[in-house]
């Protein structure tokens, strides 16, 4: 056997052993990879979800319909909530699960212990989990709210305006006949002058 062909097998072998160890090296892609996992099996507990709302849905229209008869539309009712309310019950499961993985991997910096902390304390408001409450104030008028955005903010501030302008309606438009207020020189439909 010739020297060269011993160091080829040689070095062949030591790649095929550093192949094979390196997932012992690398714990944290296997982190990645279960949680890769979790988010899969996440989605599609959440797609059946979806899926046994729409069968409710369709179960109840149908019956509604006389499709179903009436002796049978309890106990199928009965299945299908059932078996959503397992997959809620899965859902929370993964979800507490997925939060303590991401709480695990937390534990390096200060910044990302502080995000956790935060976060775990937007969940914590009474009303609606993960909204910090706040109260919105417009015209003097303060409207308890749990604001998560500012888009959720802005749709108070419209429904305010709205219920303001709605004291305020003049009539219709003589043109088109939608509904004008008292401070419109113009329809905001056609842009008939109101008189």
């Amino acid at each position: 056997m010739d020297i060269g062909s011993f160091f080829l097998i040689l070095a062949l072998l030591l790649l095929v052993a550093l192949f094979v160890s390196r997932p012992f090296f690398e714990p944290k892609r296997s982190s990645q990879a279960f949680t890769r996992a979790l988010d899969h099996e996440l989605s599609s507990l959440l797609a059946e979800r979806d899926r046994v709302i729409t069968s409710l849905q369709e179960l109840d229209f149908d019956y509604a319909l006389g499709k179903i008869p009436e002796e049978d539309y309890p106990a199928q009712r009965a299945r299908q909530l059932q078996y959503g309310a397992d997959i809620l019950r899965k859902i929370d499961e993964l979800q507490s699960e997925a939060i303590s993985v991401q709480a695990a991997s937390l534990h390096g910096s200060p910044e990302a212990r502080m995000e956790a902390v935060v976060a775990a304390r937007r969940a914590d408001v009474p009303g609606r989990p993960g909204i910090a409450a706040r109260p919105a104030v417009n015209g003097g008028k303060v409207i308890p709210a749990t604001v998560a955005s500012p888009d959720e903010d802005l749709e108070v501030m419209l429904a305010n305006r709205r219920r303001d302008r709605h004291d305020e309606s003049a009539g219709f438009c003589p043109k088109c006949g939608s509904a004008v207020q008292k401070s419109d020189k113009y329809c905001p439909k056609c842009g008939k002058k109101i008189v």
